[in-house]
């Protein structure tokens, strides 16, 4: 008998070791997911990448009434010509997820800042001005450690410390440094500059170095610069880190540059929309005729955003031969591409409507669209704790 009291301790001990297994096991549960930041109203959208569900939104300017309330006036007046430049507020520049899908670290555009949230409960974590008064585009490092975010008017990509938000690093970059990434194997950093954007093209000579900016992603040493007569948007370069393809500043299309020998191989003209071709190049979006570019899993195709044609494309390589296009409503303004996890879907962010179209790369046909917040811009694939779901507004 004085048995049965152990046995019945040790019973309820395995029994409470199996909860608390599954509890953790359940907790650190991850799911795909495509980061949309809705760069109007401030939030950013979690969007189920097999599913095509919209999760749900996180606020990342709660803190805006304080931070414009505490701005000196020469800040304020260079926030309001930001402002004004941008077209509008554009609060969420860009987002990217941790690891362990637990937090969200977002470069907060007219803001000029940089800031990180606890996405289940929606605190902010840290929050960092960077120099000048514009953030824009970022990346972050494999490792997790480190975000990198385009200090926009003073020319340069700052390096921050993703667990403080502390400043660790910085390059020097072309005029209005616009996407970061970082090489296949992480080695090397990519800066993209588009030039002052705000100047018309018949003052193209006065836009400012046009480059892109190669620099040692552990030292932030520049390695190489090429320098382009446009400014490069988005862009995707191959594993091997030998070729480049880029959409340039009014280019209705892209071009193949081989990154080695430091010159462009092909151009590929895409054809118009009637509406985009009764634009002057002077009322392209931000100097933009197509902004968005993603490459597929097995990086034979590529997913293009025709942002004055209100199209997208999916071309395939190496011929550059188009597949199909899907064409939207008139003045949806698709504005980013991005493949999924997965890498068989181009999720493409309308900009005008709300919305992100997702695009089958074999069939290049659309297979769902989600409604998002206002003015969705730039999104990112990762991974978010199921745990953290709940800290989403729906």
């Amino acid at each position: 008998m004085s048995r049965l009291p152990a046995l019945l301790a040790l019973t309820l001990t395995l029994a409470l070791g199996s909860v608390t297994a599954s509890s953790a096991t359940e907790s650190e549960a991850l799911r795909d997911v495509v980061v949309v930041g809705n760069s109007a109203d401030g939030t950013v959208s979690f969007i189920d990448s097999r599913t095509y569900e919209n999760l749900g939104s996180l606020d990342v300017v709660p803190d805006l009434d304080a931070i414009l309330a505490g701005m000196d006036p020469i800040r304020r007046a260079a926030y309001e010509v930001v402002k004004q430049q941008a077209g509008g507020d554009k609060f969420v520049d860009d987002a990217h997820l941790s690891a362990d899908g637990r937090t969200l670290y977002v470069s907060r555009g007219n803001l000029g800042d940089a800031a990180a949230y606890d996405i289940a409960s929606g605190r902010q974590l840290w929050r960092t001005h960077l120099d000048g008064f514009k953030a824009d585009h970022a990346a972050l490092s494999p490792d997790g450690r480190t975000f990198v975010v385009s200090a926009i008017t003073a020319a340069k990509a700052q390096a921050l410390d993703t667990a403080t938000g502390r400043i660790t690093g910085e390059f020097a970059t072309g005029t209005y440094p616009h996407e970061n990434m970082y090489s296949a194997d992480g080695g090397r950093l990519y800066n993209m500059s588009i030039g002052v954007t705000s100047l018309p093209k018949a003052l193209n000579a006065l836009k400012g170095a046009k480059q892109v900016t190669v620099a040692d992603a552990r030292t932030l040493k520049v390695l190489r610069t090429y320098t382009f007569d446009k400014g490069v948007r988005p862009a995707v370069i191959t594993p091997d880190g030998k070729t480049m393809y880029a959409q340039l500043s009014y280019l209705n299309g892209f071009i193949e540059y081989d990154l080695e020998a430091g010159r462009t191989l092909r151009t590929v003209e895409m054809p118009f929309s009637a509406a985009g071709a009764a634009l002057k190049p002077d009322d392209y979006p931000q100097n933009s005729a197509h902004h968005g570019m993603a490459m597929n899993g097995t990086n034979d195709k590529l997913c293009m955003a025709g942002t004055i044609d209100d199209y997208t494309a999916v071309v395939s390589r190496p011929g550059l031969t188009t597949d199909g296009f899907v064409h939207y409503e008139p003045g949806a303004l698709p504005y980013w591409s991005l493949t999924a996890p997965g890498g068989t879907h181009c999720f493409v962010t309308l900009s005008n409507r709300d919305e992100v179209s997702v695009v089958d790369y074999r069939t290049a046909k659309e297979v769902a669209r989600v409604k998002v917040g206002d003015f969705p811009q730039r999104e990112r694939a990762g991974k978010v704790a199921e745990a953290a779901l709940p800290g989403l507004s729906r």
